[in-house]
């Protein structure tokens, strides 16, 4: 049977279209897809994103376990900032990719995604018991994220008034906390915005009052065309435990100094990089008729390669997607869509950022 969000009922009162995702009846959208996307780039939206798995680690190691478990380096963190980084098995292919937080002294917090919630905590368990550190994922905590160029401003008077200031003011990638408050100044949607992860308590009045304010409510269907749009990778499509992060475009994530950080999946990372990595993500952009999706194939005088992830842009009106391809590719390819071949054009990603194209 499928979990629930605490804020399950509000989904329905708002009309949203609930479909199972990775275990958790999740809204897919609220009429139109199009228009809470269209919101996020104008105005703002609003996320339930409590599927996601909240984890707590602090103690004396709890750092030293951080920088062998994840390919990023935490150490380049100063309190309260943001990391994005891989959790790599020791083959170099990615088990998730998540966000960890410093929260200051010993203690992190990671958020990493739904459909890898068995997987990651089992892998985190096994890897961190030579660590002396604890661990515990924090079921008791909601997840909303307010995204969009007005996000902040309706926020800020729905937020307890000791955290008001220190919002306004927040840097990206970072996060402050009071009490079991925590709001980081990060997102998915390629727009500025919060993530905040509150009691789950508190979850309906903070979404009430978000919708009163004129925050458009969103599903999982504009949170992917968002994503898309900004270039932001998927996990189980654009990258996965059979893929390393250097033919996902995630190699900026990989921290290599200092040399001796000995991360899981270091070994395998190297041998690749000294072997020269054959492939690398690019974006596409469909010229023809049809709409990108993964799964389909590229075909290229440098060889043929694979859509990872695939739509139809609302900003952009025209199909994008992200694939893994040759490295020798150049600025023109063909997709296979439905037996008939379909021109593409090979472009840098991301295709929008703050609601305007790149």
């Amino acid at each position: 049977m499928s979990k629930q969000t605490p804020l399950y009922q509000q989904h329905l009162q708002a009309g949203g279209q609930m479909v199972d995702f990775a275990g958790w009846q999740m809204p897919i959208h609220y009429g139109s897809q199009i228009q809470e996307h269209q919101a996020v780039r104008s105005a703002a939206g609003l996320f339930d994103v409590s599927h996601m798995t909240v984890i707590d680690m602090a103690g004396p190691e709890a750092q030293v376990c951080l920088r062998t478990l994840l390919a990023n380096d935490v150490t380049r963190l100063q309190p309260g900032g943001a990391l994005y980084s891989c959790m790599l098995n020791p083959e170099g292919g990615v088990i998730d990719d998540l966000i960890v937080y410093w929260l200051g002294a010993d203690q992190y917090r990671l958020v990493v995604n739904a459909a890898t919630h068995d997987k990651d905590l089992a892998w985190i368990s096994k890897q961190s018991q030579k660590f002396a550190q604890q661990h515990q994922e924090r079921t008791d905590l909601a997840m909303l994220a307010v995204q969009g160029p007005l996000a902040i401003d309706k926020s800020i008077p729905l937020l307890p008034k000791e955290l008001r200031d220190a919002v306004q003011s927040q840097p990206r990638f970072t996060a402050v906390q009071s009490g079991d408050w925590f709001i980081g100044r990060t997102g998915y949607t390629g727009e500025d915005g919060l993530e905040i992860i509150l009691p789950a308590t508190d979850a309906q009045n903070l979404w009430n009052g978000l919708l009163q304010a004129g925050v458009v409510p969103a599903g999982l269907g504009a949170r992917d065309t968002l994503r898309l749009e900004a270039g932001m990778s998927l996990y189980g499509q654009d990258m996965d435990e059979q893929v390393s992060p250097l033919e996902s475009g995630l190699g900026w994530t990989v921290a290599w100094e200092p040399q001796e950080r000995q991360f899981i999946g270091r070994q395998a990372l190297e041998q690749q990089k000294s072997d020269g990595v054959k492939r690398k993500m690019v974006g596409l952009r469909l010229q023809g008729g049809g709409v990108l999706r993964a799964g389909q194939k590229v075909i290229s005088e440098a060889g043929e390669g694979l859509v990872t992830s695939g739509t139809f842009s609302p900003t952009l009106k025209q199909s994008i997607g992200l694939a893994r391809v040759p490295k020798e590719i150049e600025t023109r390819c063909e997709i296979e869509i439905r037996g008939k071949r379909v021109a593409a054009e090979v472009v840098k990603y991301p295709f929008v950022r703050n609601g305007k194209a790149c």
